[in-house]
C-alpha cells in the first residue's frame, strides 16, 4: 500500500514543494503568478510613451526629407492664405515636441563607485571568532559549538573584518566606538570615491545614506554633511531599518531625485553597523547573525548631467522594486527583538527562506518583461496561457536571464541562498563567483555587498561597453529589489583601484560545498 501510495501523482505539485523543506527557495519552474507579469508589463508600459513618439518623429522627418523646393513653395503659398491651419500645425508640433521632452526620463549615470577596505589589524579568522565568543563567558557549550558549525558551513573565509571594538577583550560596545566604526567606514569610502572622481564634495546636491541598525541623532547623514562641508541647501536622507536590501532602495530614491533636480550629483552611502548589534544571548536565532555580518560599506556618486556620460562607468536602466511587508510570515521572518533575558539581537524565522524565495520569484516576475528578449518572452506567455487559459498540465516556460544579463550581483547573504539562486536561474559558477567571492573575502556586509561584487567583476577584467549588469539584493520587511545597469565604456581593471585589485589573482578559491544548517533548529 505505501509502494502504491508512493507512486500516486501528487494533484498539487506546489503544496508539496513547499512542505518539502523551508530551507531552500521554492523552485520557480513550479508556479508564476499572472498578476506580477502584469505588473512587469505595466512598468514597460508606463516608461515607454517617449518610444512611441520616436518613430512619428523618424517618420515625419522622413518624409519632409523627399520634398523639392517646389514643394515647400507650393506649401508655403497654401499655408500664407489659411490661418487656421498653420496655428493648428505649429501648435501640434510644439505639443508633441513638449510632451515628448517631459515624458522622457533624465538618464541617470553612474560616475564611480568605491568599496571601503578596513585594515589589516581588523582581520578576523574563524579562530579568533571562536575564541573570543569563548573569553565574553555568556554563551553555552552548545551554541559555543553552533556557532562553530555556522562558521564551517557559512561560506565566510580567514579575512574577513570585525570593529576594534568587537575584537577587544573584553568588548567594548558603546555609542562612542560605533560612531568611530561609521565614520572609519563612511568617510573612507567617500574620501576614495572623492579621489578617483575628482568631484569636490561641495558640488554634491542629494546625499542618501541607509545603514539598518545604527540611527543615531544626529543622523549619519548630518555626520557626512558636517565632515564634508556640504552645502546648505543639500537634499538629504538617512535610511534606517531597511535590512540588507536598502542599498538598492538608496539608488531607487536617488534615481527618482535626479528626475526633479537638474545637472545634479547624488551621492549614495550603503553601510552597516557591527559595534551595538553584537549579540550577547544564546538564542540561537539570533546567534546567526553574529557568523554572518562583517564590517564594510561603499559609496556610490550618480549623475543626470549629460556631460558626464563620457567619463560615468554605468547607466541605470532599470529598478524593480517588490514589498511582502502585508503578509504577517514575511514581516516577522527577520525581527529585531529581545530574548528573554532582555539582550537584543535580529532574529531569523525558520521560514525566512521559503520568504525570500516568494519575494524573489515575484521581483524576477516582475523584471522578465522589461529586460528580456522578445524570443524569450513569447515562449514564457506562451507556456503560460496554455497553463492559465486551457488549462495544461505543463510547467511554465522560465525564461533564460542569462540573455538579458553578462553579469550577475546576487547579495552575499549567505552560501545556502546562493546555492538554491544557482540552481533555480540555472546560472554558471562563472555568474557567481563575484557572490561566492565577496562573501568569503569580506562576508555578508549587508548593503554593500552588491558594490564587492561589482568591484570584483571590474578587477577581473569582465566589464566590456555594453554589458548589462543585474544586482538583487533581498532583506527584513520582507523586501526584494533589483537594480539592472549598463556599462558604457570597457572597464580597465590596470587603472581601478578596488578592495579586489592587490589580490585578485589569489580568486576564485575552492569553496566546499558542505550541507546547510538547519534553520529549524533555531
Amino acid at each position: 500500500m505505501a509502494v502504491d501510495q508512493k507512486n500516486k501523482p501528487n494533484p498539487n505539485p506546489e503544496a508539496e514543494e513547499r512542505g518539502n523543506n523551508n530551507n531552500k527557495l521554492p523552485n520557480f519552474l513550479l508556479s508564476v503568478r499572472l498578476k506580477y507579469v502584469k505588473l512587469g508589463y505595466h512598468y514597460l508600459i508606463s516608461n515607454a510613451l517617449y518610444l512611441l513618439l520616436v518613430p512619428i518623429l523618424i517618420i515625419s522627418s522622413a518624409h519632409l526629407s523627399t520634398l523639392s523646393v517646389q514643394d515647400i513653395v507650393q506649401l508655403w503659398n497654401q499655408l500664407r492664405y489659411n490661418l487656421v491651419t498653420v496655428t493648428v500645425c505649429s501648435s501640434l508640433m510644439v505639443f508633441l515636441g513638449t510632451l515628448y521632452f517631459m515624458s522622457r526620463p533624465r538618464k541617470v549615470y553612474l560616475v564611480d563607485f568605491a568599496c571601503y577596505k578596513p585594515e589589516p589589524e581588523r582581520q578576523c579568522t574563524r579562530e579568533i571568532f571562536m575564541e573570543r565568543s569563548e573569553q565574553i563567558g555568556c554563551f553555552s557549550e552548545e551554541n559555543l559549538a553552533f556557532q562553530k558549525k555556522i562558521l564551517e558551513r557559512s561560506g565566510l573565509g580567514q579575512h574577513t573584518y570585525f570593529p576594534e571594538a568587537v575584537l577587544r577583550v573584553p568588548p567594548n560596545p558603546c555609542m562612542a566606538e560605533a560612531r568611530n566604526e561609521a565614520e572609519m567606514v563612511m568617510f573612507g569610502a567617500i574620501d576614495e570615491l572623492l579621489s578617483k572622481t575628482g568631484v569636490k564634495a561641495k558640488d554634491i546636491g542629494i546625499l542618501v545614506v541607509n545603514c539598518s541598525l545604527f540611527c543615531p541623532t544626529p543622523s549619519l547623514s548630518a555626520m557626512i554633511v558636517n565632515h564634508y562641508k556640504l552645502r546648505g541647501n543639500i537634499t538629504s536622507y538617512n535610511l534606517g531599518g531597511m535590512g540588507c536590501s536598502a542599498g538598492l532602495i538608496s539608488i531607487d530614491l536617488a534615481k527618482q531625485l535626479l528626475q526633479v533636480h537638474p545637472n545634479s550629483y547624488a551621492l549614495v552611502v550603503s553601510m552597516e553597523n557591527i559595534t551595538l548589534n553584537w549579540y550577547f544571548g544564546n538564542d540561537r536565532s539570533m546567534l546567526v547573525s553574529n557568523c554572518l555580518f562583517r564590517m564594510g560599506g561603499a559609496a556610490i556618486l550618480l549623475s543626470n548631467r549629460s556631460s558626464d556620460r563620457r567619463r560615468s562607468k554605468y547607466q541605470l536602466i532599470h529598478t524593480v522594486r517588490t514589498h511582502k511587508g502585508a503578509d504577517d510570515k514575511c514581516y516577522n521572518c527577520v525581527f529585531q527583538r529581545e530574548d528573554d533575558t532582555k539582550r537584543v539581537g535580529v532574529s531569523l524565522s525558520k521560514d525566512l527562506m521559503a520568504v525570500a524565495g516568494e519575494a524573489l520569484k515575484t521581483n524576477i516576475t516582475t523584471l522578465g518583461p522589461i529586460v528580456l528578449p522578445m524570443s524569450e518572452q513569447l515562449l514564457f506567455f506562451a507556456t503560460l496561457v496554455a497553463k492559465k487559459v486551457f488549462k495544461m498540465k505543463i510547467k511554465p516556460y522560465i525564461p533564460d536571464f542569462k540573455l538579458a544579463f553578462e553579469h550577475f550581483c546576487i547579495h552575499a547573504g549567505g552560501r545556502a541562498v546562493l546555492d538554491e539562486l544557482e540552481k533555480n536561474l540555472e546560472l554558471s559558477e562563472w555568474h557567481m563567483e563575484p557572490s561566492r567571492m565577496t562573501l568569503y573575502r569580506f562576508g555578508n556586509t549587508s548593503s554593500s555587498s552588491l558594490w564587492y561584487e561589482l568591484a570584483y567583476s571590474e578587477a577581473k577584467g569582465r566589464m566590456r561597453k555594453g554589458d548589462r549588469t543585474w544586482q538583487i539584493a533581498f532583506g527584513s520587511g520582507f523586501k526584494c529589489n533589483s537594480a539592472v545597469w549598463q556599462a558604457l565604456r570597457t572597464i580597465n581593471p590596470a587603472k581601478e583601484k578596488n578592495p579586489w585589485i592587490d589580490e585578485i589573482h589569489e580568486f576564485p578559491v575552492h569553496v566546499p560545498r558542505v550541507a546547510a544548517v538547519d534553520l529549524k533548529a533555531f
